[in-house]
């Protein structure tokens, strides 16, 4: 029982191994991502998300290898985490670092005309297009002045002037216009 104990927690491949491997399958899915996964990332239908568990399971070999110790999958976990953290910090502090990693956002709508082009290489369809504008509180493309899909999949509307709905600064300034009013018709005395 000893015995198998102390063979779990021992790696069976070279920690050095190990590391290389781990980097390799991080930076070879980052990348993957990089350039399919946008649309991906936005909004997960049941087969992406299925995709996503699978790849999960595909990359663990080429991760651990053989190994099955626990200071295996330990050394695995350490470097993953160490990585994403070297990037993050590199790409936040480096813009070239940024672009190359993350990319830049794709524009889909600019000035009210679609790119319908952009749309199909980002996997999008109408309804979803429509619903972004809906949700930035437009109504039809026509009242985008522009559109764009960023890099990890979150969508950026800005509408046009006049097409925007009633912000709260607007409110405060109806507010303190009727507040003038009400003083200016209220009886002196």
């Amino acid at each position: 029982m000893i015995a198998t104990i102390s063979n779990s927690l021992l790696t069976g491949v070279p920690v050095l191994e190990k590391v290389i491997r781990t980097a390799a399958v991080y930076f070879a899915l980052v990348l993957l991502l990089r350039f399919v996964g946008r649309r991906t990332l936005a909004q997960l239908n049941p087969f992406d998300l299925v995709v996503l568990l699978l790849l999960s399971n595909v990359v663990q070999n080429a991760i651990i290898g053989p190994d099955n110790s626990l200071i295996g999958g330990i050394i695995g976990a350490f470097t993953l985490v160490a990585l994403n953290e070297v990037l993050v910090w590199a790409s936040l502090r480096h813009k070239s670092v940024d672009r190359l990693l993350v990319g830049r956002g794709r524009p889909i709508i600019t000035e009210g005309k679609v790119d319908e082009r952009a749309i199909r290489r980002v996997g999008l369809d109408d309804e979803e297009v429509d619903d972004q504008i809906h949700m930035a509180g437009g109504g039809t493309t026509d009242d985008v002045e522009k559109m764009t899909l960023l890099p990890w999949g979150k969508f950026e509307v800005m509408l046009r002037h006049g097409a925007q709905g009633v912000t709260k600064a607007d409110i405060e300034r109806l507010d303190h216009k009727l507040s003038r009013i009400e003083a200016a018709l209220r009886p002196r005395g």
